[in-house]
């Protein structure tokens, strides 16, 4: 799953830096309200991939691994509706 999720940033990230360039390098000499447009699309790309890359999966614990501390760990798997693994 994070293979995945890091080719697709990555595809996502040299499509916005081929905006960039191809849009200032070609296209603004036919058009710079389209190269401005193209600039624009890819500005908003780096926020979506970045959300993509840092997506949690079903298979991932990021954030609910066992702290070490066994109180606070039965703590939070109670508010979470876990059943504690003995």
């Amino acid at each position: 799953m994070l293979a995945r999720r890091r080719h697709v940033y990555f595809a996502m990230m040299g499509t916005c830096v081929g905006l960039f360039v191809l849009a200032w390098g070609v296209v603004r000499l036919w058009s710079i309200p389209v190269a401005v447009g193209m600039c624009v699309v890819a500005m908003l790309i780096p926020p979506v991939a970045a959300m993509v890359a840092n997506r949690r999966g079903p298979d991932d614990r990021w954030w609910d691994d066992p702290s070490g501390d066994p109180k606070s760990d039965e703590w939070w798997d109670e508010l979470d509706g876990k059943k504690r693994r003995q």
